[in-house]
Protein backbone atom coordinates (compact mmCIF):
# COMPACT_ATOMS: atom_id res chain seq x y z
CA UNK A 1 0.00 0.00 0.00
CA UNK A 2 2.93 2.07 0.81
CA UNK A 3 5.06 1.75 -2.33
CA UNK A 4 1.39 2.68 -4.49
CA UNK A 5 0.93 5.59 -2.87
CA UNK A 6 4.71 6.10 -3.18
CA UNK A 7 4.30 5.63 -6.79
CA UNK A 8 1.65 7.76 -7.48
CA UNK A 9 2.86 10.82 -5.42
CA UNK A 10 6.56 10.14 -8.14
CA UNK A 11 3.81 9.97 -11.35
CA UNK A 12 2.29 13.04 -9.80
CA UNK A 13 5.25 15.16 -9.22
CA UNK A 14 6.38 13.66 -12.87
CA UNK A 15 3.00 14.71 -14.54
CA UNK A 16 3.54 18.36 -13.23
CA UNK A 17 6.74 19.24 -13.91
CA UNK A 18 6.06 17.59 -17.38
CA UNK A 19 2.99 19.86 -17.84
CA UNK A 20 4.95 22.70 -16.28
CA UNK A 21 7.92 22.19 -19.40
CA UNK A 22 4.77 21.75 -22.18
CA UNK A 23 3.67 25.31 -20.91
CA UNK A 24 6.83 26.58 -21.02
CA UNK A 25 7.75 25.31 -24.42
CA UNK A 26 4.72 27.23 -26.10
CA UNK A 27 5.01 30.26 -23.98
CA UNK A 28 8.55 30.19 -25.03
CA UNK A 29 6.96 30.33 -28.44
CA UNK A 30 4.63 33.07 -28.27
CA UNK A 31 7.36 35.15 -27.16
CA UNK A 32 8.70 33.63 -30.48
CA UNK A 33 6.16 35.23 -32.29
CA UNK A 34 6.39 38.77 -30.57
CA UNK A 35 9.92 38.47 -31.01
CA UNK A 36 8.83 38.43 -34.67
CA UNK A 37 7.00 41.91 -34.40
CA UNK A 38 10.16 43.33 -32.73
CA UNK A 39 9.64 46.93 -31.97
CA UNK A 40 7.21 47.77 -34.15
CA UNK A 41 4.97 47.94 -31.50
CA UNK A 42 6.83 50.35 -29.27
CA UNK A 43 7.77 52.02 -32.66
CA UNK A 44 3.64 52.46 -33.93
CA UNK A 45 2.77 53.64 -30.01
CA UNK A 46 6.01 56.25 -29.73
CA UNK A 47 4.97 57.97 -33.19
CA UNK A 48 1.35 57.41 -31.98
CA UNK A 49 2.13 59.61 -29.69
CA UNK A 50 3.94 62.42 -31.45
CA UNK A 51 1.36 63.10 -33.78
CA UNK A 52 -0.87 63.36 -31.10
CA UNK A 53 1.42 65.76 -29.22
CA UNK A 54 1.89 67.60 -32.75
CA UNK A 55 -1.96 68.21 -33.13
CA UNK A 56 -2.47 69.40 -29.29
CA UNK A 57 1.00 72.05 -30.30
CA UNK A 58 -1.07 73.40 -33.64
CA UNK A 59 -4.12 73.29 -31.25
CA UNK A 60 -2.22 75.38 -28.94
CA UNK A 61 -1.17 77.97 -31.77
CA UNK A 62 -4.30 78.29 -32.89
CA UNK A 63 -5.75 79.43 -29.62
CA UNK A 64 -2.64 82.19 -29.35
CA UNK A 65 -3.55 83.55 -33.04
CA UNK A 66 -6.90 83.89 -32.02
CA UNK A 67 -6.34 85.63 -28.29
CA UNK A 68 -3.44 87.91 -30.71
CA UNK A 69 -6.28 88.64 -32.95
CA UNK A 70 -8.80 89.09 -30.57
CA UNK A 71 -6.51 91.60 -28.62
CA UNK A 72 -5.32 93.74 -32.34
CA UNK A 73 -9.40 93.90 -32.47
CA UNK A 74 -9.46 95.70 -29.21
CA UNK A 75 -6.67 97.93 -29.66
CA UNK A 76 -8.37 98.47 -33.13
CA UNK A 77 -11.56 100.13 -31.14
CA UNK A 78 -9.33 101.35 -28.48
CA UNK A 79 -7.41 103.41 -31.21
CA UNK A 80 -10.99 104.19 -32.69
CA UNK A 81 -12.45 105.65 -29.62
CA UNK A 82 -8.73 108.03 -28.86
CA UNK A 83 -9.19 109.33 -32.52
CA UNK A 84 -13.31 109.96 -31.06
CA UNK A 85 -11.69 111.95 -28.01
CA UNK A 86 -9.10 113.53 -30.20
CA UNK A 87 -11.30 115.15 -32.74
CA UNK A 88 -14.09 116.17 -29.70
CA UNK A 89 -11.11 117.88 -27.48
CA UNK A 90 -9.63 119.99 -30.56
CA UNK A 91 -13.57 121.32 -31.18
CA UNK A 92 -13.68 122.13 -27.59
CA UNK A 93 -9.92 123.55 -28.00
CA UNK A 94 -11.97 126.19 -30.53
CA UNK A 95 -14.04 127.53 -28.28
CA UNK A 96 -12.31 127.80 -24.77
CA UNK A 97 -12.71 131.13 -22.75
CA UNK A 98 -9.11 130.05 -20.88
CA UNK A 99 -5.81 129.71 -21.45
CA UNK A 100 -6.17 126.92 -18.32
CA UNK A 101 -9.16 125.32 -20.28
CA UNK A 102 -6.78 125.21 -23.39
CA UNK A 103 -3.86 123.49 -21.72
CA UNK A 104 -6.08 120.68 -20.05
CA UNK A 105 -7.83 120.10 -23.37
CA UNK A 106 -4.24 120.38 -25.37
CA UNK A 107 -2.79 117.72 -22.62
CA UNK A 108 -5.67 115.08 -22.74
CA UNK A 109 -5.09 115.61 -27.09
CA UNK A 110 -1.01 114.33 -26.65
CA UNK A 111 -2.64 111.75 -24.01
CA UNK A 112 -4.96 110.17 -26.19
CA UNK A 113 -2.17 110.53 -28.84
CA UNK A 114 -0.11 108.54 -27.33
CA UNK A 115 -2.53 105.75 -26.73
CA UNK A 116 -2.54 105.50 -30.21
CA UNK A 117 0.64 105.29 -30.39
CA UNK A 118 1.22 102.56 -27.88
CA UNK A 119 -2.08 100.71 -29.54
CA UNK A 120 -0.36 100.62 -32.71
CA UNK A 121 2.91 99.16 -31.56
CA UNK A 122 0.78 96.85 -29.68
CA UNK A 123 -0.70 95.76 -33.13
CA UNK A 124 2.64 95.48 -34.64
CA UNK A 125 3.77 93.11 -32.02
CA UNK A 126 0.44 91.26 -32.53
CA UNK A 127 0.87 90.95 -36.32
CA UNK A 128 4.80 89.83 -35.96
CA UNK A 129 4.04 87.40 -33.22
CA UNK A 130 0.97 85.98 -35.23
CA UNK A 131 2.96 85.39 -38.86
CA UNK A 132 5.67 83.27 -36.01
CA UNK A 133 3.21 81.24 -34.96
CA UNK A 134 1.63 80.71 -38.70
CA UNK A 135 5.24 79.97 -39.81
CA UNK A 136 5.09 77.60 -36.52
CA UNK A 137 2.27 76.01 -37.37
CA UNK A 138 3.26 75.00 -41.26
CA UNK A 139 6.27 73.72 -40.18
CA UNK A 140 4.41 71.50 -37.62
CA UNK A 141 1.94 70.57 -39.77
CA UNK A 142 4.80 69.42 -42.64
CA UNK A 143 6.27 67.08 -39.24
CA UNK A 144 3.18 65.64 -38.77
CA UNK A 145 2.20 64.67 -42.10
CA UNK A 146 5.77 62.93 -42.22
CA UNK A 147 4.92 61.52 -38.80
CA UNK A 148 1.44 60.45 -40.25
CA UNK A 149 3.17 58.76 -43.34
CA UNK A 150 5.76 56.86 -41.35
CA UNK A 151 3.17 56.09 -38.95
CA UNK A 152 1.13 54.42 -42.00
CA UNK A 153 3.98 52.39 -42.95
CA UNK A 154 4.75 51.44 -39.94
CA UNK A 155 1.02 50.40 -39.21
CA UNK A 156 1.07 48.35 -42.20
CA UNK A 157 4.39 46.20 -41.71
CA UNK A 158 2.46 45.68 -38.33
CA UNK A 159 -1.21 44.90 -39.36
CA UNK A 160 0.81 42.19 -41.94
CA UNK A 161 2.87 40.82 -39.30
CA UNK A 162 0.25 40.34 -36.84
CA UNK A 163 -2.28 38.68 -39.22
CA UNK A 164 -0.21 36.15 -40.55
CA UNK A 165 1.00 35.76 -36.72
CA UNK A 166 -2.57 35.92 -34.80
CA UNK A 167 -4.10 33.03 -35.15
CA UNK A 168 -0.98 31.40 -34.49
CA UNK A 169 -0.70 33.11 -30.98
CA UNK A 170 -4.59 32.77 -29.98
CA UNK A 171 -4.12 29.03 -31.02
CA UNK A 172 -1.32 28.69 -28.48
CA UNK A 173 -2.66 31.21 -26.08
CA UNK A 174 -5.61 28.75 -25.84
CA UNK A 175 -3.10 25.57 -25.40
CA UNK A 176 -1.34 27.47 -22.31
CA UNK A 177 -4.58 28.30 -20.87
CA UNK A 178 -6.23 24.51 -21.16
CA UNK A 179 -2.49 23.21 -19.46
CA UNK A 180 -2.59 25.05 -17.17
CA UNK A 181 -4.70 23.15 -14.90
CA UNK A 182 -2.98 19.75 -15.83
CA UNK A 183 0.10 21.48 -13.68
CA UNK A 184 -1.79 20.13 -10.33
CA UNK A 185 -0.40 22.78 -8.29
CA UNK A 186 -1.31 26.57 -8.00
CA UNK A 187 1.90 27.37 -5.98
CA UNK A 188 4.20 25.91 -8.62
CA UNK A 189 2.17 27.45 -11.34
CA UNK A 190 2.72 31.17 -9.58
CA UNK A 191 6.18 30.47 -8.42
CA UNK A 192 7.19 29.20 -12.51
CA UNK A 193 5.24 32.61 -13.48
CA UNK A 194 7.10 34.56 -11.14
CA UNK A 195 10.54 33.33 -12.10
CA UNK A 196 10.07 33.32 -15.66
CA UNK A 197 9.06 37.32 -15.53
CA UNK A 198 12.05 38.18 -13.49
CA UNK A 199 14.37 35.71 -16.08
CA UNK A 200 15.90 37.62 -18.86
CA UNK A 201 15.21 34.61 -21.77
CA UNK A 202 11.61 33.77 -19.98
CA UNK A 203 12.41 30.76 -18.96
CA UNK A 204 10.89 29.70 -16.02
CA UNK A 205 11.94 25.77 -16.49
CA UNK A 206 15.23 24.56 -17.33
CA UNK A 207 16.92 21.34 -18.05
CA UNK A 208 20.02 19.75 -17.08
CA UNK A 209 22.45 20.09 -19.08
CA UNK A 210 26.28 18.18 -18.68
CA UNK A 211 25.09 18.13 -15.11
CA UNK A 212 24.89 22.04 -15.05
CA UNK A 213 21.53 24.19 -14.94
CA UNK A 214 20.57 24.96 -18.00
CA UNK A 215 19.33 28.66 -17.19
CA UNK A 216 22.91 29.66 -15.64
CA UNK A 217 25.06 26.56 -16.62
CA UNK A 218 26.64 26.88 -12.93
CA UNK A 219 27.41 22.84 -12.08
CA UNK A 220 24.92 20.91 -10.21
CA UNK A 221 26.26 18.91 -6.75
CA UNK A 222 25.46 15.00 -7.74
CA UNK A 223 23.34 14.55 -4.56
CA UNK A 224 21.07 17.01 -6.18
CA UNK A 225 21.63 15.54 -10.02
CA UNK A 226 20.04 12.23 -8.45
CA UNK A 227 17.09 13.94 -6.88
CA UNK A 228 16.19 15.56 -10.06
CA UNK A 229 16.63 12.31 -11.99
CA UNK A 230 14.17 10.66 -9.46
CA UNK A 231 11.47 13.41 -9.71
CA UNK A 232 10.21 12.93 -6.21
CA UNK A 233 10.23 17.12 -5.93
CA UNK A 234 10.61 20.12 -7.16
CA UNK A 235 14.10 21.26 -7.18
CA UNK A 236 14.85 24.96 -8.23
CA UNK A 237 18.76 26.02 -8.89
CA UNK A 238 20.70 27.99 -5.98
CA UNK A 239 21.88 30.64 -8.22
CA UNK A 240 18.98 31.56 -10.72
CA UNK A 241 16.14 30.32 -8.94
CA UNK A 242 14.67 28.15 -12.22
CA UNK A 243 12.92 24.53 -11.98
CA UNK A 244 15.47 22.07 -13.02
CA UNK A 245 14.11 18.79 -14.81
CA UNK A 246 16.28 16.12 -16.28
CA UNK A 247 16.48 16.04 -20.14
CA UNK A 248 14.74 12.48 -20.16
CA UNK A 249 11.38 14.53 -18.70
CA UNK A 250 11.70 17.34 -21.42
CA UNK A 251 11.67 14.57 -23.82
CA UNK A 252 15.63 15.84 -24.81
CA UNK A 253 18.51 12.70 -25.27
CA UNK A 254 21.63 14.35 -23.76
CA UNK A 255 24.41 14.92 -25.56
CA UNK A 256 27.57 12.62 -24.19
CA UNK A 257 30.10 14.70 -22.07
CA UNK A 258 33.22 15.21 -24.13
CA UNK A 259 35.78 12.85 -23.72
CA UNK A 260 39.32 14.01 -21.85
CA UNK A 261 41.84 12.90 -24.14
Amino acid sequence: MAAEKKTEQVQTVENRLRSLYQLQTILSEIDRIKTIRGELPLEVKDLEDQIEGLKVRIDNYTAEIEGLQKSTAEERAKINNCNALIARYNEQIDNVRNNREYDLLHKEVEFQTLEIELAEKHINEHARAIDARRADIEATRERLADLEHILKEKQAELDEIVSETRQQEEDLRQQAKDLEPKVGDDRLLTAFKRIRKNARNGLGIVYVQRNACGGCFNRIPPQKQMEIRMHKKVIVCEYCGRIMIDPALAGVEEAPAPSAE
